[in-house]
């Protein structure tokens, strides 16, 4: 990661959190203890955040509480290969016209890419998705109404009369914060709300996540896995982890990733 980006991932990190350890800020950037400490200085001398002793901490605080978890900014920087196979696997599952539900996260923001050679009808609670596919393709674009929450870039509602209730999708697609034998599993119960009204909405649930999101846990459960009809991976999932999704019922799709992603891509019915 280049210090550019670096700066980016630690300033958005100390704005979510307020106090961010040197730590921390080692496993999201992948950079050592010598480069973040440097970089920590270099933000502190340009009054970015404030230097303390074992890590840094914002000079102001949010004006608002946010929603749980880590911001959009820091969570597209990982496991980019990654995410770009499964979003090209999922569009693949589209046919031109169908309605479909994106919903917001770093993963499924790839999908907007080969969304570019489509026209689909995309109803979505991301403000980068349909800011991207109204710039750049020429999908029917329709945006959920709410509040914009900024570290997330999603869009969600509190009220149960909002647009969402009268949107059709052929296909929801979503990402998570993690999966596990009880199901897809969030932080936020504002997050867990909005996404469980998309997905009444949708015949069919694919989920998009790259396999460490399987070793991920959290304290709620948005949906069980017995909801879920598709799950898009990368290669290094586990037979353990296969087995568990088929003995839930559960089409999985495996993308190679890096080079392999030429060749194609694998499939496993469950």
């Amino acid at each position: 990661m280049h210090e550019k980006d670096r700066h980016r991932v630690i300033l958005s990190a100390v704005q979510d959190r307020s106090l961010v350890t040197v730590i921390d800020l080692c496993a999201l950037t992948g950079a050592s203890e010598a480069t973040i400490r440097r970089d920590i200085g270099t933000l502190d001398k340009h009054k970015r955040l404030r230097r303390v002793r074992g890590g840094a901490e914002a000079i102001t605080t949010k004006p608002f509480v946010g929603l749980a978890g880590r911001p959009f900014s820091v969570n597209e920087t990982m496991n980019i290969a990654e995410k770009q196979a499964i979003a090209a696997a999922a569009v693949e599952l589209c046919d031109d016209g169908e309605p479909i539900i994106i919903n917001g996260g770093t993963t499924t923001f790839q999908m907007v890419h080969p969304l570019a050679s489509r026209r689909m009808q995309v109803f979505t609670n991301s403000f980068p998705i349909a800011e991207h596919l109204l710039k750049n393709t020429s999908n029917t674009v329709m945006l959920s109404g709410g509040i914009i929450y900024r570290e997330q870039n999603i869009i969600l509602s509190p009220f149960d009369n909002d647009v969402t209730r009268n949107f059709y999708a052929k296909r929801m697609f979503m990402g998570a914060q993690g999966i596990g034998p009880l199901g897809l599993m969030e932080q936020d119960p504002l997050l867990i709300q909005a996404e469980q009204k998309l997905i009444g909405q949708a015949e069919e649930l694919i989920v998009l996540v790259d396999s460490s999101k399987f070793e991920n846990r959290s304290s709620l459960v948005l949906c069980p896995l017995e909801r879920i009809d598709t799950i898009i991976t990368d290669d290094r999932i586990d037979d353990r982890t296969a087995a568990m999704l088929e003995s839930a019922d559960i089409s999985l799709i495996v993308v190679p990733t890096g080079a392999a992603q030429k060749d194609g891509v694998a499939s496993s019915p469950a």
